[in-house]
């Protein structure tokens, strides 16, 4: 009887491996692993600049969900429509906080899990070390949803048009 939540967890870590493996995978890097004060709430808290590398031609627009999963998946960013020409792209630094974003690049954003449209860096409580993942999605699409969504409606409106899939993840501690 010991052995079957060992069985079970393991069938929900291979079917989560299974996932990912379906998606092309893409390289995904941050200029830093441990957040700069630049990029977190108490700080200037602008959006770091995120590289995508890789980028499959069938690739439309670009989604991204930065989430703590120390802090229950806590969600700090929502952006998608994010137009790809070419197989790599630069999102610059300091994404406007606004639902439709027309400059330096063109997008939409949600509502993170502060109740703000855009990029809110991490806050987390004093003592513990925080995980912060950008999970990057490639498109075969662009997305009907309104700027203010929230992760769940970003999530649906995503679903049978990932193409790709890249993530990279940073870390800070309060």
């Amino acid at each position: 009887m010991k052995l079957l939540p060992v069985l079970i967890a393991a069938l929900f870590l291979l079917t989560g491996c299974m996932e990912k493996q379906k998606y092309e995978k893409m390289e995904v890097g941050l200029n830093f692993y441990k957040f700069p004060s630049k990029y977190v709430l108490k700080g200037e808290n602008i959006s770091p600049e995120i590289k995508i590398i890789g980028i499959d031609s069938k690739v439309k627009s670009i989604a991204i969900i930065m989430v703590d999963p120390d802090a229950k998946n806590f969600v700090h960013w929502l952006i998608w429509n994010i137009p790809v020409n070419g197989t790599n792209l630069t999102i610059p630094e300091g994404i406007p906080k606004t639902g439709v974003v027309k400059f330096p690049i063109k997008a939409i954003q949600g509502k993170n899990s502060f109740n703000k449209i855009g990029y809110d860096g991490p806050s987390p409580p004093p003592g513990k070390l925080h995980h912060y993942h950008f999970k990057v999605y490639g498109l075969d699409t662009f997305l009907d949803l309104e700027y203010g969504s929230n992760k769940k409606q970003l999530e649906n409106a995503m679903h049978g048009h990932i193409i790709q899939y890249g993530e990279a993840v940073a870390v800070y501690k309060g």
